[in-house]
């Protein structure tokens, strides 16, 4: 057990701006999930209550506070507001926070990659966001947002350019060329999966929003992340899957969103990459 570290007064001030961070970021995903795909703006009208329509001041929407507050209901209407607007705030500034000690002098968090460059952490911060808000929309409307996977694409071209650290190099081309490639190993792996499946189905077998979210993937994390995401989702699906069928939660024909379990699986490598890889390359070769 690595021995315990001082408490360090500036780094908690920081962890502690980065969760309320997080948790305002979530509250702005929570709009981005409900109005993108309505092709609604995301900042007009401002907040408002989904079933009176009625302006939400700032101080009845505190992320999170206030909806433990008013126990999941609107102050005006008293309509109920869904737990999912909890779980996304929640959820986005412990991601956030576990991001942030991937850089930290302290232990690794359950074995986590540590950082060595600071500047990784915004850079898993946008991607672990754009995640959150793949995944809820793709829950609820079985789509993945454009703002998502092609924004998500060129965003992490960008960061490669920016941080060529993500690619394991100090040459800004270098990272960008990984980063271009792996982008369309991803996005091509995936796609020629789903017309496999097509061809041999006779329906589609994989949306275009999984095959392009593969692409924003690659650009982020490489292609060790790529295969290690389309493994990972592929088995994280497939245990969901068959455990509704079994429960008879859905049927063996029904539609189960892919993109979710891709997000899991890719936030998995940002955590654990290079113990998942060792641990794959075990596998593989037979080696205790």
């Amino acid at each position: 057990m690595p021995p315990a570290q001082p408490f360090d007064p500036l780094f908690a001030l920081i962890a502690v701006f980065v969760g309320a961070f997080g948790a305002c970021i979530g509250s702005f995903l929570n709009v981005c999930i409900h109005r993108i795909p309505r092709n609604e703006s995301v900042v007009n009208p401002p907040s408002h209550c989904p079933h009176c329509n009625t302006q939400i001041p700032w101080h009845l929407n505190l992320p999170a506070v206030s909806w433990l507050l008013q126990r999941g209901r609107c102050r005006f209407c008293r309509g109920p507001i869904s737990p999912r607007y909890l779980l996304v705030e929640l959820l986005t500034a412990a991601i956030f926070l576990a991001v942030l000690f991937q850089f930290s002098t302290y232990p690794r968090l359950l074995g986590m990659q540590q950082f060595n460059d600071w500047r990784l952490v915004p850079v898993y911060i946008v991607f672990a966001g754009g995640l959150i808000l793949g995944t809820f929309v793709d829950f609820e409307f079985m789509e993945i947002p454009d703002s998502v996977t092609l924004g998500g694409t060129v965003a992490g071209l960008l960061f490669s350019a920016l941080v060529p650290s993500m690619h394991g190099t100090t040459e800004w081309f270098t990272s960008l060329r990984d980063a271009a490639l792996a982008a369309a190993i991803g996005a091509g792996v995936l796609w020629l999966v789903g017309w496999i499946g097509e061809k041999l189905y006779q329906k589609e077998a994989m949306g275009l929003g999984d095959v392009k979210l593969m692409g924003a993937v690659g650009a982020f994390l490489g292609w060790k992340g790529v295969l290690f995401t389309i493994v990972g989702g592929a088995l994280g699906g497939s245990v969901v899957g068959v455990t509704l069928i079994l429960l008879r939660r859905t049927r063996l024909q029904g539609q189960i969103p892919f993109g979710p379990y891709l997000s899991l699986a890719a936030l998995a490598w940002v955590y654990w990459g290079p113990l998942l890889w060792r641990a794959y390359v075990k596998l593989l070769s037979g080696t205790p």
